[in-house]
């Protein structure tokens, strides 16, 4: 039996109880990272792109289904954000990828596609200028993501000095 398949469902126990209750505290004018990016990012990269991908779409799903969310938005913005993260998977690119602050760029770009998928099914408004949405609903979160996501860099380097 493999560990990995058990992992990410453990991990998405308390990323989800964290999204939802903490990081609302954290918003800076309303942009709150997103946990479930940077988790579908990780697991993507250290097991490659069809585990990311359908543990985005997991992952999505329940999320949408605990949250209420637009029911679909949250599962197709993580599948295609897993998807796009396991191009940077593979033996020679995990290390590369996965363990220095590379992975905060990958996560910036999954982010941003994560976010103007969700924000299209979601917050999208025709009245409003379609770059200013762009810019508070898509590129704003998917910069602090991309900041929080250097805790994933650092911590585990921190443990290994220990």
């Amino acid at each position: 039996m493999k560990l990995k398949y058990f992992i990410p469902p453990l991990i998405f126990i308390p990323v989800v109880i964290i999204q939802l209750t903490i990081i609302p505290f954290v918003a800076v004018e309303e942009v709150i990272p997103n946990l479930l990016v940077i988790a579908v990012v990780y697991f993507s990269i250290a097991n490659g792109q069809i585990f990311g991908t359908i543990n985005g779409a997991a992952f999505g799903l329940v999320y949408d289904l605990i949250s209420g969310n637009l029911a679909g938005s949250n599962m197709l913005s993580l599948t295609v954000a897993g998807f796009i993260a396991g191009y940077f998977s593979g033996e020679t690119k995990r290390e590369k990828y996965l363990y220095t602050y590379s992975f905060s760029l990958v996560v910036a770009i999954c982010a941003l596609i994560n976010s103007v998928i969700f924000s299209f099914f979601s917050v999208i408004d025709f009245n409003t200028n379609f770059v200013q949405a762009l810019f508070n609903h898509a590129l704003l979160p998917s910069i602090y993501t991309s900041i929080v996501s250097i805790l994933v860099v650092i911590v585990p380097y921190r443990r290994a000095f220990d």
